[in-house]
């Protein structure tokens, strides 16, 4: 039962960063050298959309299977990487939360109002924030794996 936890563990550890590397890495820069505002905003709404679901899946798994694995350790004392971790975890559940209430909302509203300077401003904010939340997720990885 331990390794099926881990494993949903660290899938929806994968999807999460693998999703935020690629969208700040890849998508985002190939999308604003080729596209032009309206078309490129309307895509990274699309692809946002579609992304921020498997975010709201990979967070359930996240903390359903990091709970339960704390609480598989003997006497309760799991290696103080585990905690760094979990705190940092929490920390990017909470970034995440802000992109998807406050500028997510505002970006696909002005999509929908054609406001192409307002939606590249909110654009540029989730951006922002989803390096923030890459950086606070590769921390997380460099505890768990160099603290124990």
């Amino acid at each position: 039962m331990r390794n099926l936890f881990l494993f949903l563990h660290l899938a929806g550890a994968i999807f999460w960063m693998g999703g935020m590397a690629f969208m700040v890495l890849a998508l985002r820069p190939a999308a604003h050298a080729k596209l032009q505002p309206p078309v490129r905003l309307q895509l990274m709404v699309d692809v946002l959309r579609r992304f921020f679901l498997v975010v709201g899946i990979s967070i359930a798994l996240l903390l359903a299977t990091g709970v339960w694995l704390m609480l598989q350790v003997p006497g309760g004392r799991a290696p103080i990487g585990w905690h760094i971790m979990a705190g940092l975890g929490i920390v990017m559940m909470l970034v995440f939360a802000h992109i998807f209430f406050a500028p997510w909302r505002r970006l696909r509203a002005a999509v929908a109002a054609q406001d192409w300077p307002e939606g590249g401003k909110r654009m540029n904010q989730i951006a922002l924030l989803v390096k923030i939340n890459l950086t606070l997720g590769w921390l997380a990885i460099g505890a768990v794996v160099l603290l124990g």
